[in-house]
């Protein structure tokens, strides 16, 4: 992907300036792609990666404030993001007996079910992303990311 053709331009432009601007073109190009992918399920990227969490907590519920720490995208609408999962029993939402105040989420067997489904098409997407890049490709690309 040429920076210049994209955004049609013949000026060059700045190596930083072409950096962050490619960084953006890709993270467009991954998100459009993975919404693409989820879009039968319902489900934003934000709520596949709660339900990705929940599974992670094996079996464990999570609160609002672990949710919100292993976010891959840090957002203040956690609540929400559970409500809509909620909605459509991907998860349950009990409050706590010991303190009425902390509300524990857990995936249910629904939502469990689902998510292997959309694991399963998000490995096709991620395939389709990375096609053009060899496993050496790949380290060198993660050791730069690494970096930030």
């Amino acid at each position: 992907m040429n920076v210049e053709d994209v955004i049609k331009t013949d000026k060059e432009i700045p190596l930083k300036s072409r950096t962050i601007i490619h960084f953006m073109l890709v993270n467009n190009r991954i998100n459009e792609t993975i919404a693409q992918v989820l879009k039968p399920y319902d489900v934003s990227l934000q709520q596949f990666n709660v339900l990705r969490i929940l599974r992670g907590q094996n079996g464990r519920p999570a609160n609002l404030s672990t949710l919100n720490e292993r976010m891959v995208t840090k957002m203040s609408n956690t609540t929400r993001l559970v409500d809509k999962l909620k909605s459509k029993a991907y998860v349950d939402r009990i409050t706590c007996p010991s303190n009425r105040r902390k509300v524990e989420i857990r995936i249910t067997p629904k939502g469990a079910r689902a998510l292997e489904k959309m694991d399963t098409a998000l490995k096709t997407a991620e395939n389709d992303i990375l096609k053009d890049l060899s496993e050496k490709d790949l380290e060198q690309l993660n050791r730069l990311f690494d970096k930030f």
